[in-house]
């Protein structure tokens, strides 16, 4: 007899949840900005028109759902994007700002993204000339730059504001513009405001925190909405608004991660129980303590005064209650 995590039907539904996407309201606007920026670009390029470019940027703190989201956009817009492998066309380009964000190690970084790995070492200028070359060779429509908020640690303001004139030449370019897609930590805030042009070229998106008094109803909806997928039962226990503030505080506040939270804690109620499983708090206690290895005193689920816990913090460090 096949044991529950090994069930083909129940490792499916673990999977259902675990590729489920729950839109934010973030999200609403990431995606009718996104499709306005392409349609507007799509349009152009059919009337042979060449114009300054627009942006969006995407800002929350770490566990808001940034990466998520993007990963949502691109989901939904693939068969609406050409990506025709490494070394053909492609219409968004994304890569990770690297640190420390140089003029040169960020051109070089975009140009691996380009798929045109640089051989010989080059100066900045050259590399970032590379670059619009390739977006042009590939059609290039967008570039999202993820951790963009390192592209304003440990610079100058000269630094700064070499970059702010890169990214505007980006999207002002005369021969191929490209759209800026910036997610990043609040940090990139910085970055945008450092120059007035560039400002009023981004749409701005900020995920913003849970609110412990406005959010209980907004998180029960979210649990049962999982719970509906997976057709899973719920405890009476998951059903109240202390619950609510609870799973919060453990997320600190922020929406992806409590998603989290949930997709982990029906995991484990159905490996554990199978087609007959009914999530409880103590599901979520589990996978609390699975990734911070605190014990009962600082576990928000279980401690009775949670909001004293900080939970970013892992392991006891001698600070539970006897």
């Amino acid at each position: 007899m096949k044991t529950n995590k090994s069930n083909p039907e129940v490792r499916q539904i673990i999977q259902d949840i675990r590729g489920a996407y729950v839109p934010t309201m973030a999200y609403d606007r990431l995606d009718e900005y996104f499709d306005q920026l392409l349609e507007q670009r799509r349009a152009d390029l059919a009337e042979g028109i060449v114009s300054d470019l627009r942006g969006i940027v995407l800002v929350g703190r770490s566990g808001a759902g940034k990466t998520t989201a993007m990963q949502e956009l691109r989901r939904r817009y693939r068969k609406r994007l050409v990506y025709d492998g490494p070394d053909g066309l492609n219409e968004m380009i994304s890569l990770k700002v690297p640190s420390p964000a140089t003029m040169k190690f960020v051109a070089t970084a975009a140009l691996h993204a380009a798929g045109y790995p640089l051989v010989r070492d080059r100066s900045a200028a050259v590399i970032w000339g590379l670059v619009k070359q390739q977006f042009k060779l590939r059609k290039t429509l967008f570039m999202h730059m993820d951790e963009a908020q390192d592209l304003a640690q440990h610079q100058t303001d000269k630094e700064r504001q070499a970059i702010v004139n890169t990214l505007k030449s980006l999207m002002e370019n005369s021969q191929w513009p490209v759209g800026l897609l910036l997610t990043g930590m609040p940090g990139l805030k910085s970055i945008i405001n450092q120059d007035a042009q560039l400002a009023r070229r981004m749409y701005p998106i900020e995920i913003e925190r849970l609110s412990p008094y406005a959010g209980q109803d907004q998180v029960l909806g979210l649990v049962a909405r999982y719970c509906d997928r997976a057709k899973v039962q719920r405890d009476d226990n998951v059903r109240e608004a202390e619950f609510a503030l609870r799973l919060m505080h453990a997320a600190d506040y922020e929406f992806g991660l409590l998603a989290q939270f949930i997709v982990e804690a029906l995991t484990r109620a159905l490996r554990a129980n199978g087609l007959e499983a009914c999530l409880s708090r103590r599901h979520f206690a589990e996978v609390y303590h699975m990734r911070t290895a605190v014990g009962p005193g600082l576990n928000p689920f279980l401690a009775e005064d949670f909001h004293r816990i900080d939970p970013r913090q892992c392991f006891d460090e001698g600070d539970e209650d006897a």
